[in-house]
């Protein structure tokens, strides 16, 4: 697993919306297998390098109408009910799908956000503080399940965190960025 870590503003955050082209480089090149991101249809690469940043959406409805409309934007079939609570409980959420997120607290909704996200098997995943809203236990549970399913789905992950526990356990290769004056 690829993480990147670095004080606040050091440019992690920005890095991962390069990587999928929500924000545009100023120059030079990134490339994505082995073609150049700027000469890619912009959606086609955000469905193969998908970015799950802090902030989350999810619709003012239940878990499984999250789904739903989430599979209806990109114009694919809805999961089965048991698909759904397999990718939930990868994010250690065991509501039933009619729970209405409302009612979720901050890590809950961040957690079925990932869920959402992750069952859509892109190239490439990206988190950007995926444990920011979560308890150590938590932490570990979900960041465990998801980088050990996509070793086996041979999804290129890559993280930033802050939670230096997370790090030391979970990184294969580490990134620091660092914040110099120019």
């Amino acid at each position: 697993m690829n993480f990147i870590v670095g004080n606040s503003g050091s440019g992690k955050s920005t890095l991962l919306r390069l990587f999928n082209q929500t924000l545009s480089q100023s120059s030079g090149n990134i490339l994505f297998a082995g073609k150049d991101i700027e000469e890619m249809n912009t959606i086609d690469l955000r469905k193969n390098i998908m970015l799950i940043s802090q902030s989350v959406f999810l619709f003012d409805t239940t878990i499984r109408e999250n789904f739903k409309l989430f599979y209806e934007y990109r114009g694919l079939n809805i999961l089965e009910d048991a698909n759904m609570q397999e990718y939930l409980a990868m994010c250690n959420i065991f509501f039933p799908l009619d729970k209405d997120c409302t009612s979720m607290s901050g890590g809950e909704r961040q957690r079925v956000y990932i869920a959402i996200f992750l069952s859509f098997l892109p190239k490439v995943l990206m988190l950007d503080e995926p444990t920011s809203a979560l308890d150590k236990e938590n932490s570990n549970i979900v960041i465990s399940n998801i980088t050990g399913y996509c070793q086996k789905k041979e999804i290129t992950v890559i993280i930033v965190s802050h939670d230096s526990m997370i790090t030391e356990t979970f990184a294969e290769n580490l990134i620091t960025i660092e914040r110099r004056a120019i």
